[in-house]
């Protein structure tokens, strides 16, 4: 198949192995590893598409399944497009829906076709197949789509997983038949690695998909509850199997930790909501660690949230004035804090590629890992 994108790989990182590299769409070129701001609904919750410029975010990642539901993806075809309809015109990535069907809804039948499941909002009985997930992001118009795959549990049995992840395969390949026989566009379908914790599953899934030739490949099912230990080895198992001329995606992974370890274990691609969900929750993202600013010690403390950060928020607000905007429930304070935590990350990312350039990424995982705390037995994982 001809891909709507390429991978341009231009260094690896003689200290740690990471790769730097370039993902080159019809909407602009993607430096890797990056970090996905998450705009489920068509929007980065609390930013505006501006603000999200502003900070350099270079993709932001949209939800199949809540746009599905509403407004429908109908109306965002009628209205050009994703990018069209939220004034967005960088690249975009949409998910297949699999992870939601199987995460909010506790009613569900799984069968070859596909997943009967209630909506998590009217309680209507829906159907969801690979053909209708690859119908609905063709509808949206991203630039970048995923494959429908089944979202196994953690832990599960050997015997389930197995009979998943051979499920998960036949899917992926009616996926592309779906796209081959629809609208002829410049999308570009990554497929699902699944296999759990079982390296022997892990194998069996990338032989499958690297048999359909996708453009790109994305590592799912980590992330869901299992050790940070567990992620790193079956990482490590994975992507030295993964092409290394096509984008490897880790799906739903945004603590600061874990995007360095995924870039060392070869990972380009990560999104996650954990951002804007902790600043909502007036908690922060710093060189220091997390703060959280609704803390009564923050009162009377006039620094900004970070002082080694330069991001508009840090240039212009105290800790003080934020924590007293949150305690009082207004708007612009979780603002705020969302606009830091995804600068912070965005901005980690760039200094890991800086780091693979330079060929010291372990060196910077110590010092970062050093001044954040993780070192600290107490360490949070955020």
């Amino acid at each position: 198949m001809t891909a709507a994108i390429r991978y341009e790989h231009i260094k690896t990182c003689q200290q740690s192995g990471a790769r730097l590299g370039r993902i080159h769409t019809p909407r602009g070129t993607i430096d890797t590893p990056v970090f996905m701001p998450v705009g489920t609904l068509a929007t980065v919750k609390m930013m505006s598409p501006e603000e999200l410029k502003e900070m350099d975010a270079q993709i932001i990642l949209s939800n199949t399944y809540h746009l599905w539901l509403r407004p429908g993806e109908d109306l965002v075809e009628e209205a050009g497009g994703l990018h069209s309809f939220m004034n967005w015109d960088r690249p975009i990535l949409t998910d297949s829906g699999g992870f939601q069907v199987f995460s909010l809804s506790d009613l569900r039948d799984i069968d070859e076709e596909g997943v009967r499941f209630r909506n998590h909002i009217s309680g209507e009985r829906l159907f969801l197949s690979p053909e209708k997930a690859v119908h609905i992001q063709q509808s949206l118009g991203a630039d970048i789509i995923m494959a429908f795959d089944e979202c196994p549990p953690y832990p599960a049995s050997h015997a389930y997983m197995s009979d998943s992840v051979a499920r998960t395969s036949r899917w992926a390949e009616r996926c592309l038949e779906a796209q081959e026989q629809g609208t002829p566009s410049q999308q570009a379908l990554f497929g699902i690695v699944q296999g759990g914790e079982y390296e022997d599953l892990r194998r069996q899934s990338i032989d499958d998909l690297i048999s359909l030739d996708f453009p790109g490949y994305a590592i799912g099912g980590l992330s869901v509850g299992e050790p940070k230990s567990v992620m790193n080895t079956v990482l490590e198992q994975t992507t030295p199997l993964l092409p290394s001329g096509k984008p490897r995606y880790l799906m739903g992974v945004g603590s600061a930790d874990s995007l360095i370890d995924g870039a060392i274990r070869g990972v380009d691609m990560f999104d996650c909501v954990l951002p804007t969900r902790i600043g909502r929750n007036g908690t922060c993202m710093t060189s220091e660690g997390r703060k959280v600013i609704r803390n009564a010690e923050f009162a009377r403390d006039f620094r900004p949230i970070d002082e080694d950060c330069s991001c508009y928020v840090c240039r212009n607000y105290s800790r003080a004035y934020i924590r007293h905007l949150i305690k009082a429930k207004e708007t612009f304070g979780f603002r705020l804090t969302s606009y830091h935590n995804l600068h912070f990350l965005i901005d980690l990312m760039r200094k890991v590629r800086l780091a693979i350039k330079q060929d010291r990424l372990l060196d910077f995982r110590e010092e970062f890992f050093e001044q954040y705390g993780f070192n600290r037995p107490d360490a949070k994982n955020f």
